[in-house]
């Protein structure tokens, strides 16, 4: 479980295919410091297992099923990535939950400056559309994000200067593609209304 609040920008090292998936190497010092063999860490919004770690790097296994979910497919050695360590009990939630399981990518429509902010607008699919609210909160790249303007087949957020500085967002162009994460209590509100709608139906059939 995450927060969505990155706390450094990691470097990738390697990203090797395996018979069934990838292994993925990330120098990554800060996210090392306490870790250890089979802790989750979130790289650019997906969580991945700790299978080999050094000074200040860590290996994780991909498994299939992830690389066609996420942008991690295309990702190449030297580039950057947004890196948060799971979080502990206790812990300030300074973001929202984040689980690290994409829903899927989404790519940016357009980028417009604002003075010293940045409002960047994604594509949104229509299985994704219901689950994206104005003022709910997403994760782009891992990075926990309120939807500041939504349309039927796009939304928006706004980025703050340190946001822009602190994570991967602030590279983005137009075409770019990102790891997309609903919130969770959209998810679940969303398939809870499925079987509300299929017992009116049946009811309704039976009258």
């Amino acid at each position: 479980m995450f927060t969505g609040i990155i706390e450094e920008l990691g470097e990738v090292v390697d990203f090797a295919a395996t018979a069934d998936g990838a292994r993925l190497t990330v120098r990554a010092p800060g996210a090392v410091l306490d870790a250890s063999h089979g802790d989750s860490i979130s790289v650019s919004g997906v969580c991945l297992t700790v299978v080999d770690q050094g000074p200040d790097w860590f290996t994780a296994d991909v498994m299939g099923v992830t690389i066609d979910m996420s942008t991690l497919g295309a990702i190449a050695a030297g580039e950057h990535v947004n890196i948060e360590r799971a979080m502990q009990v206790g812990d300030r939630l300074g973001g929202h939950i984040v689980q690290g399981h994409i829903d899927g990518t989404s790519t940016v429509l357009s980028v417009t400056d604002e003075g010293s902010w940045r409002v960047l607008r994604f594509s949104l699919t229509p299985e994704l559309a219901p689950l994206v609210a104005r003022k709910g909160s997403i994760a782009v790249h891992g990075v926990s994000l309120t939807v500041s303007a939504v349309g039927r087949d796009w939304f928006e957020v706004s980025l703050i200067p340190e946001t822009l500085t602190a994570t991967t967002l602030g590279a983005l162009a137009v075409g770019a593609a990102v790891n997309i994460e609903t919130d969770i209590l959209a998810r679940h509100v969303a398939r809870m209304a499925e079987f509300t709608d299929a017992t009116v139906r049946h009811e309704r059939t039976e009258s």
